[in-house]
């Protein structure tokens, strides 16, 4: 019998994981001791108050980055291979959504390994449901280009496919260049155009708001190193 392969969300900050986490995926957790995770110290914050049955110095950690070659991969779920369980633990929300568990996703279906995604917050499912955008019809970008020509060209890119077929765009950026992204799409996108910015979402600072490009560059919103999901529509 081989084991299976859970996929955890994380909360989206330093919240209490039972503000946003049903018990039976905190059980599930507290039953783990084998991980594969993006950096094993943000892992250990996390379990850390779970009050685990394995004691945190005694769990097993595998790191997965962008750094980890694909050949090590296969290699993080030998214990599954073996009739053991193995967590799944995301950075921030949910696991394989702009982030490297894909990968494992992608072996563990290849080795007969059954995947168990688990109840948790999703900052784009929690932007979108709060934005008043279009629900039915979205896509989700990632990041957008680092370079600021890149990437205003990619903005009117994405402009333009939401005004044409009503699908709502959502794309990410690095929260310490929030600010020049919301420089960039006030500066370069139509006035009518909506843009709901969602940050810090589930925690006490939560905002978000959904306004006209015209609007926004009146408030002239501030989201320096706030995580954040941009919306245009």
């Amino acid at each position: 019998m081989k084991g299976k392969l859970f996929l955890i969300p994380t909360t989206l900050g330093s919240a209490d994981p039972k503000s946003s986490l049903p018990e039976s995926v905190i059980a599930k957790i507290q039953s783990l001791d084998e991980f594969v995770v993006e950096e094993v110290r943000t892992a250990r914050r996390f379990l850390s108050p779970l009050k685990m049955a394995t004691p945190i110095r005694e769990l097993k950690f595998h790191e997965l980055s962008e750094h980890t070659k694909p050949a090590e991969i296969p290699s993080f779920l030998e214990s599954a291979m073996n009739g053991k369980d193995v967590g799944l633990l995301s950075e921030a929300g949910c696991p394989c959504v702009a982030d490297p568990g894909s990968l494992l996703v992608q072996c563990a279906h290849q080795k007969g390994i059954e995947v168990v995604p688990l109840v948790g917050p999703s900052s784009l499912m929690l932007a979108l449901m709060g934005s008043g955008l279009n629900g039915q019809n979205f896509a989700f970008v990632g990041y957008l280009p680092k370079e600021q020509g890149a990437r205003i060209q990619k903005l009117k890119e994405l402009e333009r496919l939401a005004r044409k077929t009503g699908q709502a765009q959502l794309f990410i950026e690095t929260p310490y260049r929030n600010n020049h992204m919301v420089e960039d799409i006030l500066a370069h996108c139509q006035p009518d155009t909506r843009l709901c910015l969602a940050a810090d979402l589930t925690l006490p600072t939560q905002f978000i708001q959904a306004k006209t490009v015209s609007d926004w560059r009146k408030a002239k919103p501030d989201l320096n190193k706030r995580p954040t999901v941009f919306l245009i529509g």
